[in-house]
């Protein structure tokens, strides 16, 4: 397989995905006249469904962005194992409108963020194994990466994972504290400057622990 079957394969199962997700919000049906303040009313309780599906369309995108990176830049050529690895990662994908639909028309349950939160999980290490694999694997060629660039892939791939571990344990606690660290996750992905202001925030942290000389770690 070249790139140009797995990317034509990527791109139709995002587009794919990304689109029947909005079938889930549907206008309920309302019988005999209703006024404007009823209509509102009937509009206002699909307001977790439309949140779930900004949320999950953004988590997409960014998933559809990292993909395209790893496999269209980084990878200079496919093997078996890395399009088994694709595999897997396009079965998570399609499955997040089933996730997504629970998260909307369940968002005051404990058990709607866990699946969620699972779901997450498991399409960002699918995603890390993935890089892993195209970067350090002796069967993939690819380009001169710095250290930098590295760190930062690294970064955006395990915070939506990192987030979504804590954010499940929390939902016991509060529900909306977890939906706004899945938020926090997308929106860390989707901000040109948030890996930057992680690793200031590293530094600070590792100069306060370990003295100044572990700022070399972050060097270029």
């Amino acid at each position: 397989m070249n790139h140009t079957r797995l990317d034509q394969l990527s791109d139709g199962i995002f587009a794919i995905v990304m689109t029947i997700m909005v079938f889930d919000i549907k206008m309920p049906i309302i019988w005999g006249p209703v006024d404007n303040w009823g209509l509102w009313f009937e509009i206002k309780k699909m307001l977790p469904l439309f949140l779930s599906y900004i949320l999950s369309f953004a988590l997409l995108f960014t998933y559809w962005r990292a993909h395209h990176f790893f496999i269209s830049i980084y990878a200079k050529n496919i093997d078996l194992m890395l399009t088994n690895i694709n595999a897997l990662f396009f079965m998570l994908i399609s499955l997040v409108p089933f996730s997504a639909s629970i998260l909307g028309q369940f968002n005051k349950n404990e058990l709607a963020i866990i699946i969620f939160g699972i779901h997450i999980i498991l399409i960002g290490l699918t995603l890390y194994w993935m890089r892993r694999y195209v970067l350090y694997s002796e069967h993939i060629q690819n380009p001169e990466i710095n250290r930098r660039e590295i760190r930062g892939s690294t970064i955006r791939t395990l915070v939506p994972v990192f987030f979504a571990i804590i954010a499940i344990p929390l939902s016991f606690l509060s529900v909306k504290i977890s939906v706004s660290l899945f938020t926090l996750a997308v929106i860390f992905n989707l901000s040109f400057y948030s890996t930057r202001l992680f690793e200031n925030i590293m530094k600070k942290i590792y100069s306060f622990l370990f003295g100044a000389d572990i700022k070399r770690h972050f060097a270029d």
